[in-house]
């Protein structure tokens, strides 16, 4: 009974703490799609008034998808690790994880964290060019004209960085889990031996 009660404690405390994570991979993937998602900056540029957008630059729009879409997936994730920890581990239990759904949380975080971190990365890659520009293509430094819009889409990826590695660590604690459900062959071996 002490070790179930211990087990129990145990598994309370993972899920916790994976909800931690969760919980704060979300607020960042949220903060990531709203900062690119509702930023705007008109300026005059030789008596033209351009405004630019999240729509002007295509990584940027699918930066504020894809962060949308992952702060959902954590959201629901997390309703789900707060479920784990209120209901007890028991054998019985209607949290006891299965196989086949251990391996569908890890496919979808993993596949969550490479889609954060890709979008991300080729949204950074935009800012780089919209920062620098690219004389080779003859294409102008944007961010001279547009400040605010750039600080704040600077601001949005950054939290997005954080984002895919909190999912990245995420996938990591799935992974865990996961492997958990299997014996070791250690174990399997002591125990025929006897």
């Amino acid at each position: 009974m002490d070790a179930a009660a211990a087990g129990r404690r145990m598994r309370s405390s993972e899920a916790r703490t994976e909800g931690l994570v969760r919980g704060a991979c979300a607020v960042l993937a949220l903060t990531a799609a709203l900062l690119v998602g509702l930023d705007s900056q008109t300026e005059t540029v030789l008596l033209i008034r351009k405004k630019a957008t999240v729509k002007d630059v295509q990584a940027l729009w699918v930066l504020a998808v894809a962060a949308g879409a992952a702060a959902g997936y954590h959201l629901l994730h997390l309703l789900r690790c707060l479920y784990i920890g209120r209901c007890s581990a028991g054998e019985d239990s209607p949290c006891r994880s299965s196989r086949a759904l251990a391996w569908a949380w890890l496919l979808l975080d993993k596949g969550c964290a490479y889609v954060t971190f890709a979008v991300t990365i080729a949204a950074a890659q935009s800012c780089l060019i919209a920062l620098d520009g690219a004389p080779a293509l003859q294409w102008n430094k944007v961010c001279n004209i547009y400040t605010r819009f750039c600080e704040q889409v600077a601001g949005s990826v950054a939290c997005a960085v954080l984002a895919a590695a909190g999912s990245a660590v995420l996938s990591a604690i799935s992974a865990r889990n996961l492997f958990r459900l299997y014996p070791s062959l250690s174990h399997s071996q002591s125990s025929s031996t006897k």
